[in-house]
């Protein structure tokens, strides 16, 4: 397959920029975390190690000054810079032979394992993503990176919106395709809340589950919805009957896909061009054209009896090569007249199958 290129507007270009230099500073903050373990344990052994040459050093009968001094002469023990003479008891020579093993490999081990982290982020594409996705606000976050929820992705980044993609198991082509647009897709199970936190579910606008599971499509709604109370919930449903209940219970967007492209292919094996539907306070249009064929039953009828008796809203007809946008209401149909009208799929099929005659 071959990958496609996108230009990105200057504006945006800038925008990506400064996004993935904070996206960088988040990343490297959370790195830091990650070598808070090592320290942690270099500090232990620093301080550990001081205590006990403090106590040992008061036995041999040569006390070293403090406690703070003693941590301090382990510290310059683990960098091969010692205070004072070499000691005689066997006891205290322990430590100046083992501190500098001890604090240079709890060191050496930490630092190797974040720089290799910093400065090969692609290996922990996730993460990064994640801290990407940490620098958006009033996004959209979208569930599943099939051939649905590739096309949602486009139609989002041309209406130059933010999205976050959460995919368990990506085509590494489809990936290829969002990245280049500057989407960050996070390899992970949408139906867990650590993901979904990763994604930036309690600052996202919307959630768009496009999965081919209703059930889980439902679980990560409901899930989105707990931890983000005001998010929008739209949500591909294959069921008919269960879509409407879901729209009806819970106040979520859903659409069933098949009963979406349904009335688009009946209409376009039947001679109609069709735009893809919308969906309005829980109706679906589309906005449909046709040529009044020379047999139609739509002839002679005037634009207000096309709207009343179809109940449909006619936005365009053309007459004798002419377009008239919103047409006067007196304005009659003739054979190889183009009409446009915005409805829903059952209208549109009944004005289709009049047209037929």
């Amino acid at each position: 397959m071959l990958i496609m290129k996108w230009s990105l507007p200057k504006k945006l270009q800038r925008s990506t920029r400064w996004r993935n230099i904070r996206a960088s500073w988040r990343d490297t903050l959370l790195l830091l975390r990650e070598f808070a373990w090592p320290l942690f344990l270099f500090t232990l052994a620093m301080v550990g190690g001081g205590l006990l040459y403090h106590a040992l050093s008061n036995f041999a009968g040569h006390p070293v000054n403090s406690r703070t001094e003693s941590v301090y002469l382990m510290l310059s023990l683990t960098f091969l810079q010692p205070l004072g003479d070499f000691p005689t008891e066997w006891y205290l020579q322990i430590f100046y032979f083992l501190m500098p093993l001890i604090g240079i490999s709890i060191l050496a081990q930490g630092l190797a394992e974040f720089g290799v982290l910093f400065f090969n982020r692609r290996a922990r594409s996730k993460e990064w993503d994640m801290a990407v996705a940490s620098t958006f606000n009033n996004h959209v976050i979208l569930i599943g990176l099939g051939h649905l929820g590739f096309r949602v992705m486009e139609n989002l980044h041309e209406l130059h919106q933010e999205i976050v993609i959460i995919e368990l198991n990506p085509n590494a082509d489809l990936v290829a395709q969002a990245k280049a647009l500057g989407v960050p897709v996070v390899q992970d199970d949408g139906k867990r809340e650590e993901a979904l936190e990763g994604a930036g579910i309690r600052k996202a606008r919307t959630i768009v589950l496009c999965t081919q599971n209703d059930s889980m499509n439902l679980q990560i709604a409901f899930k989105a919805r707990r931890l983000n109370p005001n998010i929008r919930v739209v949500a591909r449903i294959f069921d008919d009957e269960f879509a409407w209940a879901m729209r009806e219970q819970f106040g979520f967007q859903t659409m069933s896909a098949t009963g979406m492209a349904g009335p688009t292919f009946a209409a376009a094996a039947a001679g109609v061009d069709i735009t893809r539907p919308i969906t309005v306070e829980g109706e679906t249009f589309s906005l449909a054209r046709l040529d009044v064929a020379p047999e139609s039953n739509l002839i002679g009828c005037s634009t207000s009896e096309i709207e009343q008796k179809y109940d449909v809203s006619v936005v365009l007809l053309r007459h004798d090569g002419e377009s008239d946008f919103h047409p006067a209401g007196d304005k009659c149909l003739a054979a190889q007249d183009v009409l446009g009208v915005l409805a829903g799929p059952g209208q549109i099929s009944r004005l289709v199958a009049d047209n037929q005659g």
